[in-house]
């Protein structure tokens, strides 16, 4: 399994590009992994805290991980400290755990199942991240068929 550790020192995009935390992927890195850019990666910072990511655009042919302010805060690091972190292909293609209500909702409706299939694995992963932030159950199913149905008619 191919992975990649460095150290670098946390840098932050401009306000005008989302204000990000991040470390630096060269593309010569990126492009040894199977899937290219578009590799899902679980990373380690310090040797400690483990999240999945994927990578971003620097604009330079490169790439970026984001951090995140929280992340930063749990290893207890700020912009321009030094961090060390670890990048591995995430075992999981989709790049996101599946909530359990998704998973029952896919086994039960087979055109359902069907079109979320079709969907890309970022359209899916945004249908996942949309319905975990509901806390409700039947909410969550209704906004997961809206959404499945909305990126297939696209």
């Amino acid at each position: 399994m191919i992975q990649f550790e460095d150290t670098q020192v946390i840098q932050q995009l401009g306000k005008h590009r989302g204000g990000y935390f991040y470390v630096t992927l060269d593309a010569s890195i990126v492009n040894q992994f199977e899937n290219k850019r578009l590799t899902r990666f679980l990373c380690t910072l310090d040797h400690g805290l483990t999240f999945q990511c994927g990578l971003n655009h620097l604009g330079d042919g490169n790439f970026f991980i984001i951090l995140g302010g929280q992340r930063l805060k749990q290893v207890g690091k700020k912009r321009g400290d030094a961090i060390h972190f670890k990048v591995v292909e995430d075992p999981n293609p989709l790049g996101v755990d599946m909530p359990e209500v998704l998973t029952v909702l896919l086994e039960q409706d087979e055109i359902l199942n069907a079109a979320f299939e079709k969907l890309s694995m970022g359209k899916k992963r945004h249908v996942i991240h949309s319905i975990l932030k509901i806390k409700n159950v039947d909410k969550q199913v209704h906004k997961a068929i809206a959404m499945i149905e909305l990126h297939t008619k696209k």
